[in-house]
């Protein structure tokens, strides 16, 4: 009598629209898992088509070429004599579903269309799908007819059912149901289900792995069974990277854990479990049982087949695993890093340029690279032939194999420091060094000679020549005469990024890389098309404390001395000119806050939904041993006429690597104005009269004091 199952889970670099690579992709999976013994696969969300086509789920296409693919499959003898779980969009009664599709041996048995939809965030599963509301209940689906030639099939179930196999019964989850207070698992456990899946298209934020794994802990050990995830990994077009995190568990112990970040396009997990573990856990909460009991029952589709086989007395189980987790430092050195990697590979350019200040921003992103480069050697060491492939065709060498991070760092990063008057010999011996030690192609060029001819231009036309602040001149002159060079770099930049390589004998051109971090994107403390302006960029969504904590780490993991001087140093933009030959202007000055009171505005602005009388309601109790209200109110006051005089900036932000949950990324997730009414007078004034009351009180109290 068979009991032990064995079923398999996996994490696929799925890109959106390439249906030729997603296809060769999921049916290498399949063989995969088919090679461990697995009788059932289940696949990322969206997996056929990849799940950031956005507005493309509209189109007519995207239905036709998913379609195509699962007729491909179904044909193919890779997929016989195992049950495939795939994800794709499907239109039922003109309708657009999220879908898991559900075969086996050429037949499909059952359409599962997703109940709950993620809408927050950076997700907009409402603007292209419907969500299936009636709960367990099914209709008929009518099979095109390109995939009734290959199922001989008119019509299959669609909706929401389970599987009721010879051994045991199977139902889905698809990723937000999971996440909802009423989840799907819960029922579908009370109804008898033993095994639960999860197709997700859940993205990396810092710190977020712990709720995806306790989420399914807590439910296999309050309701019993055995839970599959699986999840996309890598960058599939877009500023999200998935972060993979496959896993299988069982009555609330993890039993396989996949990486989250890798450089493997293809992950599959198994495990073989023994059902009976599932009936003694749930035999015994009795308060389970008299839920179940009264539960309504789903539609069951039959299927004739097992995931155990009959003599499997010696088949050994699989053991329960601690699950590990990275540090938020470890997260930011491979998340970001990865992204690099598909959106390197996938660009079909030949490296990054990279504008390397001597500031803690555009080191850690140099960094970023260094450690993407040390991840390549580490997977072609490992023998991952795609990797192998893929940084040959970008280095233009097809004998080259990688094995020192420094050598292919020289290779694909080129790093430039653009001096002006306002530089000085610090920061540019700082950005020398780290470019050394990382083994970067490093530039020091002088932008002054453009700055004199541009300002020359300006002299020239008006007659009027502006001055620098510290040279008598307005504020309106010293900000224009910063931002002049500060452009002039973004020019400078694409110019090298374009060329550089054909001035050296070599073919193909370089991505520029931005550096500005989530803080000064949330309060527009950068020049608009400056440097910030750039291809892409990997720091964008990290905080500045983060990113500090991470430029610490790689000093110390990756041995690059060079960062201590980086992390010493304050932060300076160096557009004004020098005071005995050191810098005179700092970027917490500039800003008239603290890097570390920007991260809280931002999570209180955009994770706490705080205006501004909200947002000094909050600070007035968590500052109070360090500030009056009156200084609350104040520095609440300076924050939002920043954001707000500043917000058109977030329309041309360079996308970035969604990391932080206060982006101010206003193309997907942050949907705002960007056009305020600077002054806030009603809103302020609410401040103000909170500011007077709380004054007042204050008073009161001491007058009651003998």
């Amino acid at each position: 009598m068979g009991r032990k199952v064995t079923v398999a889970t996996c994490a696929l670099n799925q890109w959106a629209l390439d249906f030729e690579g997603n296809l060769q992709r999921i049916l290498q999976s399949i063989e995969i898992a088919k090679r461990k013994g697995a009788r059932y696969r289940l696949g990322p969300e969206l997996e056929i088509c990849g799940y950031g086509c956005w507005d493309h789920y509209y189109e007519s296409d995207t239905l036709l070429h998913s379609l195509q693919v699962l007729a491909a499959l179904l044909e193919s003898p890779v997929t016989r004599d195992i049950i495939c779980d795939v994800g794709m969009p499907v239109m039922h009664k003109n309708v657009r579903y999220n879908c898991r599709v559900i075969f086996l041996n050429g037949k499909i048995l059952l359409i599962r269309p997703k109940m709950a939809l993620a809408n927050e965030g950076n997700y907009r599963e409402l603007r292209w799908f419907t969500p299936w509301s009636r709960s367990r209940q099914t209709e008929e689906y009518f099979l095109p007819r390109m995939i009734q030639d290959v199922t001989q099939q008119e019509t299959v179930p669609f909706g929401d059912a389970v599987l009721a196999t010879r051994d045991t019964c199977i139902g889905s989850e698809i990723c937000e149901e999971l996440w909802t207070p009423r989840s799907p698992h819960v029922d579908m456990g009370l109804d008898g289900v033993e095994i639960f899946t999860n197709a997700s298209g859940s993205h990396h934020v810092l710190r977020k792995a712990h709720t995806r794994v306790d989420l399914v802990t807590t439910a296999t050990a309050k309701n019993g069974g055995i839970y599959l995830l699986a999840n996309q990994k890598g960058c599939d077009g877009d500023r999200l990277y998935y972060d993979g995190c496959a896993l299988i568990a069982m009555n609330g112990c993890i039993f396989a854990q996949g990486s989250q970040f890798s450089l493997d396009d293809v992950e599959v997990l198994v495990a073989t479990l023994d059902l009976e573990d599932v009936r003694s856990h749930r035999a015994e909460i009795s308060s389970r049982n008299l839920a179940a009991s009264k539960v309504s029952p789903y539609p069951r589709v039959k299927v004739d087949f097992a995931l155990s086989c009959r003599e499997d007395l010696l088949e050994p189980p699989s053991e329960p695993i601690e699950w590990t987790y990275h540090s938020p430092e470890e997260e930011i050195s491979l998340g970001p890093a990865c992204w690099l990697w598909d959106f390197l590979r996938r660009s079909g350019q030949a490296g990054f340029f990279l504008p390397l200040s001597g500031g803690v921003d555009s080191a850690a992103t140099a960094c970023l690279v260094y450690s993407m480069c040390r991840q390549v050697c580490e997977a072609v060491k490992q023998g991952n032939q795609e990797v192998l492939a893929d940084v040959r065709t970008i280095v233009d060498e097809l004998s080259y194999t990688p094995q020192d991070p420094q050598d292919l760092c020289g290779r694909v990063l080129t790093t430039c420091y653009m001096a002006s008057e306002n530089s000085s010999q610090e920061t540019c011996g700082r950005a020398r060094e780290l470019a050394q030690q990382i083994g970067s192609h490093h530039i020091g060029l002088n932008i002054e000679p453009a700055v004199t001819a541009v300002v020359g231009i300006f002299s020239l036309v008006t007659g009027r020549r502006p001055l620098f602040a510290a040279h008598g001149g307005s504020s309106r002159e010293n900000l224009a005469l910063q931002n002049v060079q500060a452009r002039l770099r973004m020019v400078v930049a694409y110019l090298f990024a374009q060329l550089s390589l054909w001035a050296r004998g070599a073919c193909g051109g370089l991505l520029v890389l931005g550096s500005a971090n989530v803080d000064e994107s949330l309060l527009g403390y950068l020049t608009k098309y400056d440097c910030s302006s750039a291809d892409i960029n990997p720091i964008g969504g990290i905080s500045k404390t983060d990113l500090k904590a991470f430029v610490q780490f790689c000093m110390e993991r990756f041995q690059l001395p060079a960062l201590q001087g980086i992390l010493a140093a304050p932060a300076t933009a160096e557009l004004e000119p020098l005071t005995d030959g050191q810098v005179s202007q700092t970027d917490e000055d500039d800003m008239g806050m603290t890097y570390a009171e920007l991260s809280v505005y931002g999570r209180l602005r955009k994770v706490a939904k705080a205006g501004p009388y909200s947002m000094f309601c909050r600070l007035v109790t968590m500052w109070k041993d360090v500030c009056s209200p009156r200084q609350v109110a104040d520095r609440v006051r300076r924050f939002f006429s920043k954001y707000a005089a500043n917000r058109h900036k977030m329309t041309t932000l360079t996308p970035a690597y969604h990391a932080e949950s206060y982006s101010p990324d206003d193309n997907r997730f942050d949907l705002r104005p960007f056009l305020y009414r600077a002054g806030w007078p009603w809103q302020f004034r609410c401040v103000e009269d909170a500011v007077v009351q709380l004054e007042s009180r204050g008073q009161q109290d001491l007058d009651g004091v003998d």
